[in-house]
């Protein structure tokens, strides 16, 4: 696997690059880093395959943030502007949302969208969840970092994933907190602001993963995109939690080679 940082919309976004044929950008989800797309960068060595980390996360700078969803989302297109080419995007959770929003705005460069444990729209509570991660990265990093065990161990359904190792990542990731709080206060404005209206626009297909044990995106989540979306299909990874990936890595690379299968 090669890296790389290279100058893109106003940050120093850095990537992981590997594989050779169609290429797929993943996009990862609130708190983590290009590393939670490691096991299917490994796997897919049949596709051009790109994990960036999103602004202020990992090694990608934060520039002048402003904790919308629409910069997020230039991000990612000017990524695949000057870097990948069009490609199917696929995106986890907040990544999810990224994806979407770009498939909306640009169907030239996202030519297929996978789209796992993703909402387009944020209930009241979960809007006040984000503020209060926000302002809790930005003041207290105690009390970010107390909440940060929480909320992976809601996340996750097995007893036997290590919990201790999931946080350091995902602390490592989020690093002063700052890229974070940016990451979390444009999903709170989903609530304000939701892109479910936008769905209609997406060309592309689009297939939604969801998992069968996800409190936190539950299947209410992924019904509202599949009655807006154009063209779009259901996957589930069973015995899993929100953070797929983590509680059953082996069942979601299956699920998400047969995802980009639907996509060609």
């Amino acid at each position: 696997m090669q890296t790389a940082t290279t100058a893109l919309n106003g940050i120093q976004t850095h990537y992981s690059a590997g594989g050779s044929g169609p290429a797929v950008v993943f996009v990862h989800g609130l708190g983590q880093d290009h590393r939670s797309w490691q096991r299917q960068q490994e796997e897919f060595t049949d596709r051009r395959t790109y994990a960036y980390d999103v602004r202020g996360h990992g090694a990608s700078t934060l520039g002048a943030a402003d904790g919308t969803l629409a910069q997020l989302r230039d991000d990612l297109l000017a990524f695949l502007s000057e870097i990948s080419g069009p490609a199917v995007c696929v995106g986890f959770s907040m990544g999810g949302t990224v994806v979407l929003a770009a498939a909306a705005e640009r169907p030239d460069l996202v030519t297929g969208a996978v789209v796992m444990g993703t909402s387009s729209v944020v209930s009241r509570a979960a809007a006040d969840f984000f503020r209060q991660r926000a302002e809790e990265a930005a003041t207290d990093p105690a009390a970010a970092l107390r909440s940060l065990r929480e909320d992976t161990a809601a996340m996750i359904s097995h007893s036997t994933v290590d919990l201790d190792e999931q946080v350091a990542l995902r602390a490592a990731a989020i690093g002063d907190g700052a890229g974070y709080a940016n990451a979390a206060t444009a999903m709170a404005g989903l609530r304000e602001n939701p892109l479910t209206p936008d769905l209609a626009a997406i060309k592309c297909p689009v297939t939604v993963i969801g998992a069968a044990d996800d409190a936190l995106c539950p299947r209410k989540a992924a019904d509202i995109l599949l009655e807006s979306l154009p063209s779009a299909t259901y996957r589930e990874v069973p015995d899993a939690g929100h953070l797929m990936n983590v509680d059953n890595p082996k069942a979601t690379t299956a699920t998400l080679r047969a995802a980009l299968a639907d996509q060609t």
